[in-house]
């Protein structure tokens, strides 16, 4: 019965009432119409449709309220993620009792055209994972100081499940029960360690975000077991390579080293590269506690000065790990590669090799770029070079076909050996990390065509094409900051998203505008289901290339054992996997947002931490954001802090909307995107993870150029 009703209200957007809903169903009976209104009820309780104050039953998704998750932000507005392409805004003033996480009913108060926004109704459910907070008594009451502002609820802990915290000690909690309103109780469940502790600030995210950093005994029984090299007889049957000149190229303290690389020129003037992969599900077998453990934490989380690893040192650092001047088992992916970058042949196989050079990219664009060959590279120049020459090619064949380059910065936290975070840089992108780039895509992409073309259960990496509206939306932004640009958002292709980027490049606030145009588009994700990648204009893509960091890629490698190696072809192993690769893609997808989540967060800490020593200082950089309650300034270094609304004391500022501006109603000052502004370091706060500028009092109110900004 509830499918047929669901089936009568999706067809027309309007509420039906009971009587219609019976007779379109053809009922007769009294005991139909018993049975009916019980349905009804479930399926309101279960918030799959509406029952309007008319008395009228619609679906949940065609009436004014909208179901979804509340994720605030630390500025203190939020989105409700309703499982569609756009989200709701929800301003601080409308969220009333609900909180981070939240289940939530919206209702939708923003004019028909504009950016969906809302206001909480009603708080549905309130699924409260293990939190970390500071532990102190109030009094003789044992309680907890949450460390995420986020979630405001008054926590009292169970005074025999303390487990000797003492005040100051960072702990991890789990809600046990309400006790009124916003006041809950709970019990420590561990103890991370003294706030003050070097590593307890990024320990304590990594556990807001359930990211264990300690292996269970069982994980750590099994992988004791696995040997420390590669045995005589795991040689037989794989292609032996150890002769080749085969390297590694990474950053200079990476010690997880999951790819290799080596190239040849063919007698036909063809390339040959060589791609070549840890074998991590050689040792990691499919449904041990080893598996079960890495689907579970689904990546590792790379944290400021620490990796959170996916597998255990032993496997990550140790067997796994190409390490120069070693035996390693791996999966290569040997192309044929022609002078228009076009793949013309290929093979996929098991082999063993013994890398020659571990190399960093700072000494690869030393010979790149500068002609400088460090000590120990000679042998390499000429690989070098002609890797180069491939790569150029390679890139210039994603541009042609559509591949869509952001050039989106990043930054890098340096600390020091407490921890503490002594500087703040743009992470370089440079030939060497450019160049890595497109080989492993290359070999991602021969991965994904050749399983399927054989029309088998596989793991891609997809990227949906982005809504009509939010791209037109972006394009109106511009034009409000007096941009022309010449695409139109219908029918919107990689090549013409290529060409939007192309047309924005040398506005002052390019990298900006990049970022903005890069939200407005859908999330990569994993997927069982093939629809292209339309960031890298891929019609087949997956990830194959880091299998002792992404557990996606450790499933990819064990398909192409089971398929191509063991030829395991049958219906049973087929049903198998059609069954088990939707739960690994879509958990592989949540993980990967959550370890993003948590590494935003130790960023941003870790930038608060580093301001905290230059409050009074002086910088010029450039506003991001402007809302109703100040503007964000981006440093060049990408530090981020607000100038608050209340700190603008020439004037009375009010929010345009449309212009995306602060305008002073008596002077006509206006802030907006894109305005280089000097600053002054007002505050900063590690714990809340926030740095508040405030205007230099003799700021010009003509436009600061853009070649005075200097960095930290």
């Amino acid at each position: 019965m509830k499918e047929k009703i669901l089936e009568i209200l999706k067809q027309e957007k309007r509420g039906f009432s009971v009587q219609e809903i019976f007779d379109r169903m053809g009922l007769k009976e009294t005991k139909d119409f018993t049975e009916l209104l019980k349905t009804l009820n479930d399926l309101e309780d279960s918030l799959e449709i509406y029952h309007t104050k008319h008395d009228n039953y619609m679906l949940f998704q065609n009436c004014h309220l909208k179901i979804g998750t509340l994720l605030v932000n630390k500025k203190g507005f939020g989105f409700v993620d309703v499982d569609t392409d756009e989200d709701i805004y929800i301003s601080e003033e409308h969220i009333g009792h609900a909180i981070h996480k939240d289940r939530v009913i919206v209702e939708i108060i923003s004019p028909k055209g504009k950016p969906l926004e809302g206001r909480i109704i009603k708080i549905v459910d309130r699924k409260f994972k293990n939190m970390v907070g500071e532990f102190y008594y109030d009094g003789n009451t044992p309680k907890i100081h949450l460390d995420d502002e986020k979630v405001k609820i008054d926590l009292e802990i169970e005074k025999e499940y303390t487990l000797g915290a003492m005040d100051g000690h960072k702990v991890l909690v789990k809600v046990t029960k309400k006790l009124k309103d916003n006041h809950y109780l709970g019990r420590i469940i561990k103890i991370l360690g003294h706030k003050n502790d070097p590593g307890v600030d990024i320990l304590s995210i990594a556990y807001e975000h359930d990211i264990n950093d300690i292996f269970s005994d069982d994980v750590m029984e099994e992988t004791n077991k696995i040997p420390n090299e590669v045995l005589p007889n795991e040689y037989e049957g794989r292609k032996d390579l150890r002769d080749d000149l085969i390297f590694t190229i990474d950053g200079a303290d990476t010690k997880d080293i999951d790819d290799a690389i080596s190239i040849k020129k063919l007698d036909n003037g063809n390339y040959e590269l060589g791609v070549h992969i840890a074998d991590v599900s050689y040792y990691v077998k499919e449904n041990s506690k080893l598996d079960d453990e890495a689907f579970e934490r689904g990546t590792s989380v790379y944290l400021a000065d620490r990796v959170i690893p996916m597998l255990p040192h032993k496997l990550s650092n140790g067997i796994c790990s190409l390490n120069e001047g070693v035996d390693r088992l791996a999966m290569s992916c040997v192309m044929e590669i022609d002078d228009k970058g076009n793949i013309v042949n290929y093979d996929i196989f098991e082999s063993v090799i013994n890398s020659k050079k571990k190399m960093t990219y700072t000494c690869v664009n030393q010979v790149l770029e500068e002609n400088i060959i460090p000590e120990g590279y000679e042998p390499f120049v000429q690989s070098l070079k002609m890797m180069e020459e491939l790569s150029s090619i390679l890139r210039k064949n994603k541009q042609e076909r559509g591949n869509i380059d952001f050039e989106i910065e990043e930054a890098k936290i340096i600390v020091n050996d407490k921890g503490e975070a002594i500087d703040v840089k743009l992470r370089e992108r440079k030939t060497g990390e450019k160049l890595i780039e497109d080989f492993m895509i290359a070999a991602n992409e021969t991965v994904a065509s050749h399983i399927y073309f054989m029309e088998l259960p596989f793991v891609y990496r997809v990227h949906g094409e982005p809504s009509e509206e939010k791209i037109s939306d972006f394009i109106n932004f511009v034009k409000t900051l007096g941009y022309k640009v010449n695409v139109k958002a219908k029918g919107i292709t990689p090549k013409l998203m290529q060409k939007l980027l192309e047309e924005l490049k040398g506005k002052r606030e390019f990298h900006i505008l990049s970022s903005l145009l890069l939200r407005s588009m859908q999330k990569a994700v994993y997927d069982t289901t093939n629809i292209g990648h339309f960031g890298i204009a891929s019609k087949c893509y997956t990830h194959f290339t880091s299998p002792i960091r992404r557990y996606p890629d450790t499933t990819v490698h064990r398909m192409l054992r089971k398929y191509l190696f063991e030829k395991k072809l049958d219906p049973d192993t087929i049903r198998y996997y059609e069954g088990r690769l939707k739960l690994i893609a879509d958990h592989s997808s949540m993980k990967e947002r959550e370890a993003v989540d948590c590494e935003r967060e130790v960023d941003d800490m870790k930038k608060a931490e580093f301001m905290m020593k230059h409050i009074g200082e002086e910088y010029t950089g450039m506003i991001n954001t402007v809302t109703t309650f100040g503007f964000f300034v981006e440093l060049p270094n990408l530090v981020e802090g607000l100038v608050r609304v209340d700190d603008l004391t020439d004037d009375h500022y009010i929010f345009d909307e449309d212009a995306y501006a602060l305008v002073g109603v008596r002077h006509k000052r206006r802030f907006r995107l894109g305005d280089v502004v000097t600053i002054i370091v007002k505050d900063a706060n590690k714990e809340a993870r926030t740095v508040d500028f405030i205007l230099k009092e003799d700021e010009k109110k003509e436009e600061t150029e853009i070649s005075n900004i200097e960095y930290l």
